[in-house]
């Protein structure tokens, strides 16, 4: 029987003397010249999966830009197997000697990449890549699974996570390092802090909070919600995460300039925004746990 394989990977770009650079890698098994990729391990999110293979096949630490098409092949006795592929920058590079699985890699120019890369279905990927503008990503976070309202004696600012909702949390940490979040902004309320905690202290960042993104206040004046998270996007000079509540996010999405939409707890809308404050890309990450 046949089944599916989900795998990532990245189109990695890097600048020198005025050009760019693409990292390859070299499989001895297969002899062949390829992006880097692999497949996912249970529960992981794909961006994680992009990062996670690229940095264990060539020491190359990235950071994730927009998504681009994914690829779709059969493979062994027919399973369908799925690579989905980001738009990616270094940002830092470890030692990475050859392996069984790798024993080369390389950045090739353009034009080498053309002629090195044996699938032909992958420079179509390295030519997008190079037509997408550079973006800055703002990640808006719904909450993680909180306790029932009935099941919490005190105000409802301070109700905590449930187990799930803190299991998501730290679900959380390889989704939002995958994008290079450094600023976190949130409702004050405890469920959206602790939601993220666990990356906040993983990264050794501080999380602002902003009164109006609470229940309460945000359900009072969705306008001033509006407002408030439009500043927020017009400064927007860092990766940011942005977590609020269910009856907040319709006005938060319209501050972001998107439609108003269902989110279910933990899940991740990541909007990509070019230098000139525009919407290029938005991708949508639900939790496994």
């Amino acid at each position: 029987m046949s089944g599916r394989i989900r795998a990532a990977g990245a189109v990695v770009l890097r600048e020198r003397n005025g050009s760019h650079e693409v990292l390859l890698v070299h499989r001895q098994a297969y002899d062949d010249w390829t992006l880097p990729k692999g497949k996912a391990i249970p529960d992981e999110l794909r961006p994680a999966t992009a990062v996670r293979e690229v940095r264990e096949e060539t020491g190359v630490l990235i950071e994730l830009g927009m998504r681009l098409k994914s690829i779709k092949y059969r493979v062994g006795k027919g399973s369908l197997k799925t690579v989905d592929y980001w738009r990616a920058s270094p940002v830092a590079q470890y030692f990475h000697p050859p392996d069984r699985e790798v024993d080369e890699t390389r950045w090739v120019d353009v034009e080498e990449a053309r002629t090195l890369l044996t699938y032909d279905d992958e420079f179509p990927l390295v030519a997008e890549a190079l037509g997408l503008p550079a973006t800055t990503p703002l990640l808006l976070v719904r909450h993680g699974k909180a306790m029932l309202r009935k099941h919490w004696s005190g105000n409802d600012q301070s109700r905590r996570l449930a187990g799930r909702g803190r299991r998501q949390a730290v679900e959380l940490i390889p989704l939002l390092e995958a994008y290079g979040v450094s600023r976190l902004v949130s409702s004050p309320a405890v469920r959206c802090f602790e939601t993220l905690e666990p990356y906040r202290d993983y990264k050794g960042l501080q999380t602002e909070t902003i009164d109006l993104l609470t229940e309460e206040e945000g359900t009072r004046d969705p306008d001033g919600v509006v407002a408030c998270v439009k500043r927020l996007a017009a400064s927007l000079g860092q990766p940011t995460a942005l977590c609020g509540h269910r009856p907040v996010l319709p006005a938060m999405h319209q501050g972001l300039g998107l439609k108003p939409r269902p989110m279910v707890v933990s899940e991740v809308t990541v909007i990509h925004r070019d230098r000139k404050g525009k919407n290029v890309g938005v991708e949508v990450h639900k939790p496994t746990a």
